[in-house]
């Protein structure tokens, strides 16, 4: 198996499930209503819906840099707004952070090996590798699980 394949597994069990150390980010949003995905129990700190679309932004971006491309996230990008806090709109951005978790997780399974050492297209000076960036998603990824699932207990 490469090494971008284990990441890959990695990134899928932090997100979906399996993961060593417990709950992953969709296992702790299970039963998560609209109306909790969007209260603020702690003030000036994100929402669960904030960090579910920080998630998928983030992801996205990632899905991008795999293909060449440099980006990065405005503030508006970075934690996107809620407009809609509807059972309708929670259930979109289940769907859509799942998609994009998928589609990163498919790039980074097939991504090359030989690719890993290589620097991340992204703001001036970057200097980190497809390799550390990568393993800084699955980190990602359970950070703000570990924060989703504390904001789920206020």
């Amino acid at each position: 198996m490469s090494e971008a394949a284990r990441i890959a597994g990695q990134l899928r069990r932090a997100f979906s499930g399996e993961a060593w150390h417990g709950d992953s980010v969709f296992e702790t949003l299970e039963g998560v209503t609209a109306a909790q995905a969007a209260a603020r129990p702690i003030a000036r700190a994100h929402t669960i819906w904030e960090l579910v679309l920080h998630i998928a932004a983030w992801d996205g971006a990632v899905l991008l840099r795999l293909g060449g491309d440099a980006v990065s996230l405005s503030d508006a990008e970075n934690f996107p707004p809620v407009r809609d806090a509807s059972e309708a709109a929670w259930r979109t951005a289940l769907a859509e952070v799942r998609r994009v978790h998928e589609e990163l997780v498919e790039a980074v399974a097939v991504f090359p090996d030989s690719r890993l050492d290589e620097i991340v297209p992204g703001k001036e000076g970057a200097h980190y590798t497809y390799y550390y960036m990568l393993h800084g998603v699955v980190q990602h990824e359970l950070y703000h699980a570990g924060q989703i699932a504390l904001l789920k207990k206020i």
